[in-house]
């Protein structure tokens, strides 16, 4: 059973900078996340078995306080959080060549106005993008096809963008066939935010713990069912199936 109290989940920002080296995949958690996970074994799986679970939600950073979880995160760290860091990070590191980071996600009309940003943004960082087909599942050949890319473009850090939860079980059911040294990031929002196709919410709204309530406002019809009705689901679960 998928149980908020047990998991391991990483304390501040600040920790980010402790993280080692070397191959290691980091997931976000969530209300929504939280909810999905509930019903799902192999993304539960996924978050529980990766490398570093960040609470991306203000929610997840409450309740594990309430319920006196093993993990006590101190706030909340944003996908784009974890993002800045890395590519903040790798764009100081100079060591004579560029510094690939590999965007795996989206369209490819995303992707290249990820590009386009990121040359002006990160200029020191060499950008390689891979578009996969749009599709609930993919074949073997559409996986071997994304191992492939990634394998070849041997990057220094990787960014998964294909939405929860098929981002993380894809990265985590193909994990072991990554040939890759880096960071390895699941954060499909970002890439929208990044490449401005989404209006990321205000300072204001961040700062509150209502970034979600932004999100509603601006997508109504979209998000109404993960917000209204997936955090009194959320809620319910932490109140009759977390706290005993």
């Amino acid at each position: 059973m998928f149980r908020l109290k047990t998991l391991t989940i990483l304390g501040s920002k600040a920790e980010l900078a402790a993280l080692p080296e070397g191959k290691l995949l980091i997931n976000t958690i969530n209300a929504h996340s939280y909810n999905t996970a509930r019903k799902d074994g192999l993304f539960a799986e996924a978050l529980t078995n990766g490398d570093v679970l960040i609470p991306d939600g203000v929610s997840i950073v409450k309740a594990c306080r309430w319920i006196k979880a093993k993990s006590q995160p101190k706030e909340r760290i944003a996908g784009w959080d974890l993002f800045s860091f890395e590519m903040e990070n790798l764009e100081r590191k100079q060591c004579g060549m560029l510094n690939t980071v590999m965007f795996m996600g989206s369209s490819q009309k995303v992707l290249d106005l990820i590009v386009k940003r990121a040359a002006k943004v990160y200029p020191h960082l060499k950008i390689v993008t891979y578009s996969p087909p749009y599709k609930p599942e993919f074949s073997e050949e559409d996986n071997k096809a994304i191992i492939d890319a990634i394998n070849a473009a041997d990057p220094d850090l990787l960014w998964i963008g294909m939405t929860a939860p098929k981002q993380e079980k894809w990265t985590y059911s193909h994990w072991d066939e990554l040939n890759i040294h880096c960071h390895v990031g699941t954060i499909g929002a970002v890439f929208d935010f990044f490449a401005g196709t989404v209006e990321r919410a205000p300072m204001w709204w961040q700062r509150h713990g209502l970034e979600w309530l932004y999100r509603l406002l601006k997508e109504p019809k979209r998000m109404w069912r993960r917000y209204i009705i997936g955090n009194a689901l959320f809620l319910f679960n932490v109140v009759f199936r977390e706290r005993w």
